[in-house]
Order: structure tokens, then C-alpha cells, then sequence
């Protein structure tokens, strides 16, 4: 075996927390995935951090960013982003600056594939935020900010928008924004020269009443996309067009057992790399449903297995597909399955503990 492929199997990860409350996590966390066997090393603090949720890597520099999942920073009821140096060999990141994100509790961040801008998602701000970067990976202030209109009929969490992730399209063309607050994805297109987001015709496509759509998993034909509705406990399916970027649903599915009656919401949806199968996290039922995508994209129930915790967050899979990495917030694990050949997940006998893991994303 050459050096180059013992180096391909061992994968640095890191994770991103939530600091408060009783939390005994500091910040975010590195460790390293063995993809021949599925097992973990022990955690380390990367970076010393408050309220690190969510994480995205550069396309092609050595740097990583965060969101501040904070309600007030510099005296303005608004969170952060943060960028960091990463140490390959180390795994340690250094701190490059931090930049206000325009609104409170900023949930969501992606880098554009230009590697020139990065947009995220403010949950009580209700708005996207667009902050270009420095050639040195540093942020800038933001370029674009948007302010999302709208409410939802559920009175409790639907009073007004409440942006929860923001995704691109793998042509880097339009940004997609699913709001909770107001039932709807919003359309974007996208500017990575000017950092600039403009509304799409039509400007976003509705989801499910009262549902909640949340975070968002785009194919990489351009032609699908799928949201998991948090309230709703459900994903939904849509057709896409490659030409205008119009999303158009077509399906949705509930990711609980029919014969579940407690309370549940999702949290993450994501697409397996082979691009065969879409996941949805349940917390609350604590389990993973794991569906398969028919060739005319219409999704399929294929089990629904426990996390192997409480309160699944996000959750990640290695690169090369073989394992899931799912992290269970309040039971501050993270726990390896493997993926199988039809879909379905085997938990294994690896797992490590992390303070209120939130977010997984794997140095590229």
C-alpha cells in the first residue's frame, strides 16, 4: 500500500458546538475518521469558540468558517461569523477575524465554490447575509444583506421569517434559502464577483402549511432538490430547473413511523455521495429515516434506525460513503454507522463524546 493511500484512509473532521448552557464543550473540535475501519480518535478543542454551530471549509484554501450562533455581539442584537487558519498537520485552527452577521442567531454558512464569498443564514434576523473574503481567507463586512418577508400559520414559531440554512447550486448561479418562519425556500440569483444575491422569478417556492422547511440537499444534475419541513416532520421533493433555477415541488413523505404519536422535529437533510439516497434526522423519535431516490426522483422509504442518542442534529458521511457520523446533541455523542450497499445504516460499535455536537464537516 503507497503512503499517498494509508493517507486518503485517515480523514480529519471537525465539529461544531453549542457552548452554553451546561455545554462542556469550549469551542470546535478536531478528530480523525479511519475510513477502513469506521473508527474514531479522540476529540480535541481546535478552536476555543462561542457557539460555533455551523462550519464550512474553503474550496481550495486552508481555511475554515463558523457561524457565532450568538443573539447580541459588538452591542447589536445580531451573531457572528468567524474565519479560521487550519493547520493540516495539527488540525489546530488559528483565528483570522470575525465579522458581525446582520442578524441574531446566524444558523447556517456555505463558501461559494469561487472561494470569494461566504452567505449564511440569521434565524432571528430572518435574513441572508453575504460577506466576501479577503485573498488571505479573511472576511470582509458584509456586501448584501436581504430581509425576508412573510409569517406561517403556526402562531408560536411562524410570526415572522426565520431563515434556517443557505445552500448554492452546484453551478454556483442561484442561493436558496429555506426560511421556517414563512413556509417557503426563497430563490436567489447569485453574484460571487459583486457578493451580491438577487431575487429569482419567481422568488421562492412554498412549502407545506405550518411545516417548517429547513435545510435544504441539492443533486448534482441540477435537476433535484429535497427539504426536510422541522415542525412537519416530513421531506419534501422538488423538480428543479437548470435553466432558471425554479424549484417546483412534487412529493413529500413523513420521516416517522405511522404509529408514532410523541413529539418530533427534524433537523438535518442531506444527500448520500453516491447520490442514491436522502437521510433525514428525527429529534425527539431520535432516529434517521433513510429513503431511496427512484429515477423519476420520488423518494422511498427505506428504514427509519434510532441515532443512537438524543436529539440527532446534523450528521455527515465520510468521504468515500462507507460510514454516517450522526451527532446526538443532548446526549453529547457522536456515533458511527455504517452505510450499507441498499441504503440502510448499521450503527457500529464506535463512538465519542463531544458537548452538544451540532455540526460535522470533513477538511477537504
Amino acid at each position: 500500500m503507497t503512503s499517498s493511500a494509508v493517507f486518503a484512509e485517515k480523514q480529519r473532521l471537525y465539529i461544531g458546538t453549542y457552548t452554553n448552557g451546561d455545554s462542556t464543550s469550549l469551542g470546535i473540535y478536531t478528530c480523525v475518521l479511519d475510513e477502513e475501519a469506521g473508527t474514531l480518535s479522540s476529540p480535541v478543542l481546535a478552536a476555543a469558540s462561542e457557539n460555533p454551530s455551523f462550519l464550512a471549509f474553503h474550496p481550495t484554501g486552508p481555511w475554515l468558517y463558523a457561524v457565532n450562533e450568538l443573539l447580541k455581539y459588538d452591542d447589536q442584537s445580531q451573531g457572528a461569523v468567524s474565519a479560521y487558519a487550519v493547520n493540516r498537520e495539527t488540525g489546530e485552527l488559528t483565528l483570522l477575524n470575525q465579522k458581525a452577521s446582520g442578524g441574531g442567531a446566524p444558523c447556517h454558512l456555505v463558501v461559494d465554490a469561487t472561494g470569494r464569498c461566504v452567505l449564511a443564514a440569521n434565524y432571528f434576523g430572518g435574513n441572508t447575509v453575504v460577506l466576501p473574503l479577503s485573498a488571505d481567507g479573511a472576511l470582509q463586512d458584509k456586501s448584501c444583506l436581504i430581509q425576508h418577508t412573510g409569517s406561517g400559520p403556526n402562531q408560536a414559531r411562524q410570526q415572522e421569517p426565520h431563515a434556517h440554512s443557505v445552500n448554492l447550486s452546484h453551478d454556483n448561479r442561484n442561493a436558496y434559502v429555506a426560511d421556517l418562519g414563512t413556509d417557503r425556500i426563497w430563490t436567489f440569483h447569485f453574484d460571487p464577483d459583486k457578493g451580491q444575491i438577487t431575487a429569482a422569478t419567481p422568488d421562492s417556492v412554498a412549502g407545506v402549511a405550518g411545516g417548517g422547511p429547513r435545510h435544504l440537499a441539492l443533486h448534482s444534475s441540477g435537476r433535484l432538490a429535497w427539504s426536510n419541513n422541522e415542525m412537519g416532520n416530513t421531506v419534501m421533493g422538488f423538480r428543479r430547473d437548470p435553466r432558471t433555477g425554479r424549484l417546483t415541488m412534487i412529493q413529500e413523505l413523513s420521516t416517522l413511523p405511522d404509529d408514532f404519536s410523541g413529539r418530533s422535529h427534524t433537523a438535518e437533510c442531506l444527500l448520500h455521495p453516491s447520490e442514491r439516497f436522502v437521510y433525514v434526522s428525527n429529534r425527539g423519535h431520535d432516529s434517521i429515516a433513510a429513503c431511496r431516490i427512484a429515477d423519476d426522483g420520488q423518494l422511498a422509504l427505506i428504514e427509519i434506525e434510532s441515532s443512537g442518542g438524543e436529539e440527532p442534529r446534523n450528521f455527515r458521511f465520510s468521504p468515500n460513503g462507507r460510514w454516517m457520523l450522526s451527532e446526538n446533541q443532548n446526549s453529547n455523542t457522536v456515533v458511527v454507522f455504517r452505510v450499507e450497499d441498499n441504503g440502510g445504516l448499521t450503527r457500529t460499535d464506535t463512538q465519542i463524546s463531544v458537548g452538544r455536537p451540532v455540526c460535522i464537516r470533513f477538511l477537504p
